[in-house]
């Protein structure tokens, strides 16, 4: 039964539904990067390659033939679990054209060499292969103190372009108010983190909570400005 409580809380950190309004303080951003990833994850082909999988959350919503997920070899990734495979930080253990389509979730502001991390995922691609990507633009630092990077949207397509990559679809996701409200979640969560679950409950019911519910009511109402954003998705193309 715990378990499956666990479990439950954990798929709603990346696949929100409406009680993830009352359960996760990045409601906001987590339910538009789900929308958009899969939206443009019917576009990945049929084997598919995801990178830093973690838990692999988006799995089971974009269609595929056979899924591996692979991350950075750590103790700490492989007592996680979720990996099918590892690699030690800078070579893929795979061999050109592997895949159809490459995942990479919220992996790149953790790469430390941006260009060979991309000529990876370049190389391991079959020609007219897309990649998915998605990098963080306005968030804290986090996952210290290996966080390197924050990209415009000018300086991932020249990231993209220059690993000769084709940008397809370039969506800007949680734009204007909606980075206000998640941020003062993202603020108040980072401060009751290292607290006792009972403090981070109280402030998830009498806080975060009411920021999300106030968010859904107000954003709407409120003028949108896309220079404003938490999060980019990326559809890119390896040509023929």
């Amino acid at each position: 039964m715990l378990n499956n409580l666990k479990g439950y809380y954990l798929r709603q950190r990346y696949i929100p539904t409406f009680l993830s309004l009352f359960l996760n303080p990045f409601y906001l951003a987590r339910s538009g990067l789900l929308k958009s990833i899969v939206a443009m994850g019917q576009h990945m082909g049929r084997n598919i390659l995801d990178v830093g999988c973690g838990t692999s959350p988006y799995r089971l919503l974009i269609p595929h033939e056979s899924w591996r997920g692979l991350e950075i070899d750590t103790p700490e990734a492989r007592s996680r679990g979720g990996a099918d495979d590892f690699y030690d930080g800078f070579s893929f253990p795979y061999a050109s054209q592997h895949c159809d389509g490459v995942l990479c979730n919220l992996v790149l502001e953790h790469v430390f060499t941006p260009e060979k991390f991309l000529s990876e995922l370049f190389r391991v691609l079959k020609p007219g292969g897309n990649l998915l990507l998605s990098v963080p633009f306005i968030w804290d630092e986090h996952e210290q103190p290996f966080d390197y990077g924050r990209y415009t949207s000018f300086g991932l397509a020249s990231l993209l372009t220059g690993a000769g990559f084709k940008i397809i679809q370039h969506q800007k996701v949680g734009t204007g108010p909606t980075v206000l409200f998640q941020l003062v979640n993202a603020y108040v969560h980072k401060l009751v983190g290292n607290r006792s679950p009972v403090i981070r409950g109280m402030a998830m019911i009498f806080i975060m909570t009411p920021v999300n519910l106030l968010a859904i009511a107000l954003i709407p109402l409120l003028p949108h400005h896309e220079d404003l954003f938490l999060d980019h998705v990326v559809l890119a193309e390896k040509p023929l």
